[in-house]
């Protein structure tokens, strides 16, 4: 069968499998949240830009090696569900254009050096590097994706370390209120995007018996617990407000916005447009969130010069 894909399947390039393996498209959207983190540290302890740049580039370096790895071994381990489902039945892992063998090796020498190079940051940045890739790669794509219908909510443990991981490689002290609400954030962002993906692939997700929140327990109940982690959502932008009332409100407003178009939406639309309007502006709500919380922080910084 692998034989027969392959036939049918064009020959794609070696930067091409080699990103798809390591889902450089996962990375990129990551790095904007691990800038916001960094930027925000550097604004809150008055440094300037100069003064992390050894940091600020091991950071980067030591982000996507781990972002890597991450992605690498979920794709080895996920082999199996990936060629069921339309969208990911054509990565190299299925196709057979990467070996087994090669993905894992690849991901051990990422991770490895991935944490390494976030140690000579500082060892905070390293330790939430490594929390980050074993959450990832453990309890979610080992343990519970494929068990329960809580797997989103434990990949999101992982799916919000960026921003913790370049505030701890700027200044090792993870407690202040802002970057906390910028981790719940993050946290609480992945169940209305990935439960909005669940419903758009819903009979993909059923034919490769993966117990997503929609698939198990219909959409009514997605359309709840949405809502109720929007509310979250907006209750722990309060947290930004103790270092700028601006970024406060603009994340309470993106909140408020995103919950009042679940509520009408959902009683305006068919469940595939609803989930449909949900994750694009899921999309809309991160970019326009994290990158005001970089441009907020780049211009302080600039202006303390």
């Amino acid at each position: 069968m692998q034989g027969e894909q392959n036939l049918t399947t064009p020959k794609q390039s070696l930067s091409t499998n080699l990103a798809l393996t390591v889902k450089t498209g996962i990375i990129k959207s990551n790095l904007v949240t691990m800038f916001a983190g960094l930027t925000l540290a550097l604004y809150t302890y008055q440094y300037s830009l100069f003064d992390k740049i050894p940091e600020i580039i091991f950071a980067l370096i030591g982000s996507i090696l781990v972002m890597g790895a991450a992605g690498s071994f979920n794709n080895l381990y996920d082999r199996d569900i990936d060629s069921i489902m339309e969208r990911t039945k054509n990565r190299p892992t299925v196709t057979g254009e990467i070996k087994p063998a090669t993905v894992l090796w690849l991901g051990i020498v990422m991770s490895i050096s991935g944490v390494t190079v976030l140690a000579l940051a500082t060892p905070l940045a390293a330790l939430l590097g490594f929390l980050g890739l074993f959450f990832y790669v453990v309890p979610y794509t080992m343990w519970s994706k494929r068990r329960t219908i809580y797997n989103t909510e434990i990949g999101s443990i992982s799916g919000a370390m960026p921003p913790l991981i370049g505030w701890a490689a700027i200044y090792p002290d993870i407690t202040h209120p802002a970057i906390l609400g910028l981790f719940v954030i993050a946290v609480v962002w992945q169940m209305p995007h990935f439960y909005a993906i669940a419903i758009r692939k819903h009979e993909e997700y059923k034919a490769a018996k993966v117990p997503m929140l929609p698939v198990v327990k219909g959409i009514r109940r997605t359309y709840l617990q949405t809502n109720i982690y929007l509310v979250i959502l907006i209750a722990t932008s309060f947290l930004l407000g103790s270092l700028s009332l601006g970024l406060m409100l603009v994340a309470i407003l993106l909140g408020v916005i995103w919950l009042i178009l679940s509520i009408y939406g959902y009683k305006k639309m068919d469940p595939e447009k609803w989930a449909k309007s949900l994750f694009i502006f899921s999309l809309i709500h991160m970019t326009v969130l994290f990158s005001t919380v970089i441009i907020y922080s780049v211009i302080g910084i600039l202006f303390k010069l």
